[in-house]
């Protein structure tokens, strides 16, 4: 459903949402989530995880040509 770059886009913003509640159970450094977020068919979808948990990200050439701004 996202590219890989708007995944990772995604995945900072929700670091620094979370980072930004402050709360005393957060660990230090990277806070680890997943997040599944539902298209509008049944095929769209996306797993989202805290950047550093994906090292080798799966590239799915047509959600990359769906991206109309590219790195």
């Amino acid at each position: 459903m996202f590219s890989v770059r708007q995944k990772r886009e995604i995945a900072d913003k929700i670091q620094k949402i979370l980072r930004e509640t402050n709360h005393s159970e957060l660990p230090v450094g990277e806070i680890q989530f997943q997040i599944h977020v539902d298209g509008v068919d049944d095929g769209s979808w996306a797993d989202i995880e805290n950047n550093g948990a994906v090292v080798s990200p799966a590239v799915n050439l047509y959600n990359e040509r769906q991206d109309l701004v590219s790195d």
